[in-house]
């Protein structure tokens, strides 16, 4: 179970190698994949499907890999979940905003739960280490579209991803409210 995990760390390392998120801290961006993984696995997520998909879910959206590499060295049902969570980037940003709520309710139960990682680590990131450009309106205003999104894809468990979503945003929205 562990070697394909690991082997889905090394090649989201090698691909977001250059990046490095987009607030004051500036941390290497890998470390936001393998946040999401770690509050999965936490969670109870033993899937190694799951994980394996948590730790590449950016990797198509945002370095220059394709979904066929996915296929051939992870699987095409890896492929097909990264894909689930992927946005389309030739859209415009509003869009992709917008067509991630309207998607949600129809994502398949282990892309809910990436989902919901994936949201909790990005909030829990705007409260604490925002892009130095984000005002408080915008980050409040992500911390609503997120909750819209996610909204969509709660009732799939385990109990504790879930908990800590609702704890995650309850502490953002306090956060952000202390900066007012």
């Amino acid at each position: 179970m562990l070697a394909p995990i690991l082997d889905a760390l090394s090649f989201a390392a090698d691909r977001h190698k250059t990046q490095l998120r987009k607030g004051v801290a500036g941390y290497p961006y890998v470390n936001h994949v393998i946040a999401v993984t770690d509050l999965l696995a936490r969670s109870g997520v033993e899937d190694v499907t799951t994980l394996q998909a948590a730790l590449l879910h950016d990797t198509i959206e945002d370095t220059d890999t394709r979904p066929e590499e996915l296929a051939t060295r992870f699987g095409p049902e890896v492929r097909d979940l990264v894909l689930e969570v992927t946005d389309d980037k030739a859209l415009a940003k509003e869009e992709r905003k917008r067509l991630q709520i309207a998607h949600a309710p129809t994502l398949s139960e282990r892309a809910k739960r990436i989902k919901i990682a994936d949201k909790t680590c990005n909030i829990i990131d705007i409260a604490h280490d925002p892009p130095p450009d984000w005002s408080l309106t915008r980050r409040l205003d992500y911390l609503a579209w997120a909750e819209a999104v996610v909204h969509h894809c709660l009732g799939v468990g385990p109990a504790p991803l879930e908990q800590a979503w609702h704890d995650a945003l309850a502490a953002g929205r306090s956060t952000l409210a202390s900066l007012r």
